[in-house]
């Protein structure tokens, strides 16, 4: 089996104005990834908006991504479902296609236990394809069910085909007792970009590498992250990863805005602030689905602060994206032309 470590980049699926997959978007982002050397790309996970996906947009959608990897860098599926029996035919699809790799979020809104989620989910579906590695996902912040660290090193003791974790609980504790029952020879991958090289560096996790939302915009500099804490090369690693800082933090964004009843918190959640940003840099993206819809001008100009900062201070991150999309940042970055239909006007 394959071991797991770098940087794999969870893309967006770019829309159309009227929601349609934009497929040559798709090809564009996928070039611009493998140009910037990531390890892999996953497809149709929560930043591809899966959840709004249709099962024969899904699997389009995962097509295109390995086509258009020509076998550069690896394509993960995201197959994951809330019934085992649709996980298993997405899984069915990936396998048809050569894919090597799927991804299983929890299996969210019905709530099965972690005992359940083993032995009625991953398990059912390890087993039936044993070639093919299955990379658990656990975000029990968006699913409501999490996957214990105990179940996962049972699975991993049976299943040969499970050796590998995304993830995102966002509890160290956690992550330290998967590591002390997995063993040495599993991975385990971030999934929060702000916590990746926490997760690497700290010698009860050495976490292999991130499955990356960030990477939709700053692939190289988030690949070279993961690569400098595999080289041990901790204290450049470390100032990549304040330097980029600013664009982890608006993975999600939170404001308050107000209403005639009171303030309120507004959570613009991933991918909807990624999506956001990538189409006032000038590459394809799209809107978001519903129920996902604008940013709120608050959250924007949060985001618009960040990437300022960044592109300002550290141009060489963004610089790619000019030299790929063919796009001057300084100027997108200040045009309240590029803004227009980004965000809610009251």
């Amino acid at each position: 089996m394959v071991r797991f470590s770098g940087c794999y980049t969870a893309i967006v699926t770019p829309f159309h104005d009227n929601l349609e997959v934009d497929y040559e978007g798709l090809k564009r982002l996928v070039e611009f990834q493998l140009d910037a050397k990531v390890d892999g790309i996953l497809a149709c996970g929560t930043t591809g908006e899966s959840p709004t996906l249709d099962w024969s947009e899904h699997n389009k959608v995962t097509e295109r991504v390995f086509e258009f990897s020509h076998g550069k860098g690896q394509t993960i599926a995201g197959t994951g479902s809330n019934s085992t029996q649709e996980a298993i035919e997405g899984t069915v699809h990936a396998a048809h296609m050569g894919i090597t790799a799927v991804l299983l979020v929890d299996p969210y809104y019905n709530g099965p236990s972690s005992l359940e989620i083993r032995r009625e989910y991953v398990e059912p579906i390890a087993t039936a394809f044993p070639d093919i590695q299955m990379i658990p996902y656990i975000i029990p912040g968006r699913t409501g069910a999490q996957l214990l660290p105990q179940d996962l090193a049972q699975l991993a003791a049976d299943c040969p085909n499970v050796r590998t974790v995304k993830e995102a609980t966002g509890d160290l504790d956690n992550m330290r007792l998967t590591r002390k029952l997995c063993g040495k020879d599993f991975d385990i991958m971030s999934g929060d970009d702000d916590k990746t090289l926490t997760m690497m560096t700290d010698p009860a996790i050495k976490a292999a590498g991130v499955i990356s939302v960030m990477s939709n915009i700053a692939p190289k500099a988030v690949g070279d992250l993961a690569r400098l804490v595999l080289a041990g090369k901790a204290a450049e690693a470390e100032k990549l990863n304040a330097a980029l800082a600013p664009l982890f933090a608006v993975i999600t964004v939170k404001t308050q805005e107000q209403t005639p009843y009171g303030p309120v918190l507004c959570r613009a959640r991933n991918p909807l602030a990624t999506k956001t940003l990538m189409n006032v840099l000038g590459m394809p993206s799209g809107p978001c689905r519903q129920p996902l819809g604008k940013m709120t001008r608050a959250g924007l100009d949060v985001v618009l602060e960040a990437a300022r900062k960044v592109n300002e201070e550290h141009p060489e991150i963004l610089r790619p994206i000019e030299e790929h999309f063919g796009v001057k940042l300084n100027d997108r970055l200040r045009d309240e032309k590029v803004l227009e239909g980004l965000y809610y006007r009251k």
